[in-house]
């Protein structure tokens, strides 16, 4: 199924801007027991709502009650296409064993995450203004691009002289520019720069010391992609569109650890269907990204919600345990009213 999510305002990013968030919902049942998952097709890593409902229908025939989520590792690659159906799975799961992926995972209750909110790539000036009303977040993530970043950084550092700032270029900045920059984001206290080269340029990192710790995301998908980041990167982001499913995700935090890299837990623009499986990531993580459906204009009714003590998980009648509802699609709670 394809859900599209209206943004409260333009997401620019070095890439582009967006306005509505084009995901794909799978829904499988068992008797009067439902799991859900919700994935976002992104484009930068060639992928298409229309695609991936394509690889999510070519699964329905085998899609029974002995097909588990071992065997849809081998059947579809990492990808929106494999989260959304490998979620679907641990919610259907949770709901049939009667407790909660929480439980199951940690056993331990959840108290509120500080989450990064990101301020979006714009003029500097309407960055600061952006950034002025995050007052208050321990974390802030700056878009940036190659056309002027010192000004773009120095705007939101003004406005928020406490807050701890992770700086992402989304793959726009060269070897020189990252260079160059240097002494600026030793002076702005920055905590992280993401992914500030294009990932297929990243070699030109390997035993560069950086003064502010450097995460791969682009770089990042699965496993398989770690020995090359040593030397390159120091924290990896693990998002599940791009592992193809918490299953892989999982995988991918435990392989990191053991290989000395940081962990942040980061998300598309996604609805709190597509966020929650990212909170079993965020209990674990060293940062945490997961405002996503904080830009939508309306959610899932027991979605994540935000307050002064953090973000709040989505409950689990919305995903990974609790009582089996058959809510449809479009049950929502309208979030872009003052």
């Amino acid at each position: 199924m394809h859900l599209q999510w209206s943004l409260t305002a333009p997401f620019r990013i070095a890439r582009g801007v967006k306005t509505t968030a084009d995901a794909v919902m799978v829904e499988l049942y068992d008797g009067p027991f439902r799991g859900r998952g919700e994935a976002i097709p992104y484009a930068r890593y060639g992928e298409t709502v229309d695609g991936a409902l394509e690889q999510i229908r070519a699964l329905e025939p085998d899609l029974g009650a002995t097909f588990y989520r071992t065997t849809l590792q081998d059947r579809l690659p990492p990808g929106a296409a494999r989260n959304a159906v490998d979620c679907a799975l641990w919610d259907l799961e949770a709901k049939r064993s009667g407790r909660t992926i929480r439980q199951v995972q940690q056993g331990l209750t959840q108290p509120p995450l500080a989450t990064a909110f990101t301020v979006g790539l714009d003029a500097p000036e309407a960055m600061a203004a952006a950034a002025q009303a995050l007052q208050g977040f321990r974390l802030v993530k700056v878009k940036v691009d190659h056309t002027d970043p010192e000004s773009q950084i120095l705007a939101v550092r003004s406005v928020l002289p406490d807050t701890d700032i992770i700086v992402d270029p989304n793959e726009s900045w060269s070897f020189d520019i990252l260079q160059r920059l240097q002494p600026l984001l030793r002076s702005a206290r920055i905590s992280l720069i993401e992914q500030p080269l294009p990932a297929d340029q990243d070699e030109a990192l390997e035993g560069f010391r950086s003064v502010a710790p450097l995460c791969a995301d682009e770089s990042c998908h699965t496993v398989a992609d770690l020995p090359r980041l040593r030397n390159r990167y120091q924290v990896v982001n693990i998002k599940l569109d791009k592992t193809g499913g918490l299953t892989a995700a999982l995988e991918l935090y435990q392989a990191a650890r053991d290989a000395g890299f940081g962990v942040m837990a980061g998300c598309m623009i996604c609805s709190s269907l597509g966020i929650a499986p990212a909170f079993i990531i965020g209990r674990q993580a060293d940062f945490v990204d997961l405002d996503g459906p904080l830009w939508l204009a309306d959610d899932w009714v027991d979605g994540a919600w935000l307050d002064q003590t953090g973000m709040h998980s989505p409950k689990p009648e919305l995903w990974g345990g609790g009582h089996a509802q058959r809510t449809p699609p479009h049950h929502l709670t309208d979030r872009s009213a003052p």
